[in-house]
């Protein structure tokens, strides 16, 4: 701006550093310099000498009045919307059920909204029967969350049978764009690690499980989750037989996963086999404080 547009009442920015000032009047001194009389926002009269070079700093809010309504009515309406939207879940308590296409049953209403979203963090093993819908309240799980800006990154472990089946649940019920990881994926990703890369992603058990490479990206500092789902859990059990324990590979993936997550969440019908020894070894993955060690009898109860 030029030190010609400076007038009285005229709003002024960038003669002090936290906001608008308001030009009382102003002397001029030739054609290179003026004394510019002016108040700020609390009231308070001050002077300065301003010159030509002091003209790009200088910028006119409002010509003759401190506040307009000129601004982009469509712009605002949209940053109002999205506001709203996030705000969603503090109005429709039961928000993801509403915004996906299920009806779900009252005992998935339970488990999802009474159980598990109380939880923080959630270090939860959801044990129904099958086909009681498992995977519908994982959608919920994660949906919810979401809504309520808890996940943006989510790990889903599967059997390798199963995979595609949860990615078209998850999609076509939930609008959950997750990808499944596969070895053109690894080896096209562009920072070397696909998991930094891919927020929503679904994993085959066994490809973590025995692909040691794998494992180290998914230990990349960055690389942590917000919520890990690992279903058919049962398969990531250790045995413990004649005084020792037997580890599998996916019982070490188990491990690993539960450490690089916030909320965790086993999903199977079938959490017991007979043995306590093992149940326990089973529950140390969600809460390796109570259950890790030597079988205690009634530890769990």
């Amino acid at each position: 701006m030029k030190l010609e547009e400076l007038q009285a009442n005229a709003a002024v920015r960038g003669i002090i550093s936290d906001g608008l000032v308001t030009v009382v009047s102003v002397q001029w001194f030739g054609s290179e310099a003026l004394e510019l009389t002016y108040k700020t926002p609390t009231g308070k009269v001050a002077n300065e000498l301003l010159y030509r070079h002091d003209e790009p700093r200088l910028e006119i809010a409002e010509v003759g009045r401190p506040w307009s309504f000129d601004g982009d009515g469509a712009l605002f309406r949209l940053v109002s919307e999205a506001q709203r939207i996030r705000l969603a879940h503090l109005f429709d308590p039961v928000l993801a059920v509403h915004t996906s296409v299920v009806e779900p049953l009252p005992h998935q209403i339970t488990a999802v909204y009474e159980s598990m979203l109380p939880r923080q963090p959630l270090r939860f093993l959801l044990a129904d029967d099958p086909g009681a819908g498992k995977t519908i309240m994982a959608g919920l799980l994660i949906k919810e969350l979401i809504a309520r800006g808890d996940l943006q990154r989510c790990l889903v472990v599967c059997p390798g049978s199963l995979a595609e089946q949860w990615q078209d649940e998850l999609y076509r019920r939930f609008q959950l764009p997750f990808e499944i990881l596969t070895n053109d994926k690894l080896e096209a990703a562009r920072t070397g690690n696909w998991f930094l890369e891919t927020n929503l992603v679904i994993a085959r058990l066994d490809k973590l499980s025995r692909n040691e490479d794998v494992q180290q990206k998914l230990q990349a500092p960055d690389c942590r989750w917000d919520l890990v789902v690992c279903d058919e859990a049962h398969k990531m059990s250790a045995t413990f037989f004649g005084g020792e324990i037997k580890y599998t590979k996916r019982y070490r993936l188990g491990q690993l996963l539960s450490s690089l997550t916030r909320h965790f969440l086993l999903m199977t019908a079938t959490p017991h086999n007979g043995k306590e020894e093992d149940f326990q070894l089973f529950m140390a993955l969600i809460d390796g404080d109570r259950f890790e060690g030597r079988f205690r009898d009634g530890v769990h109860v």
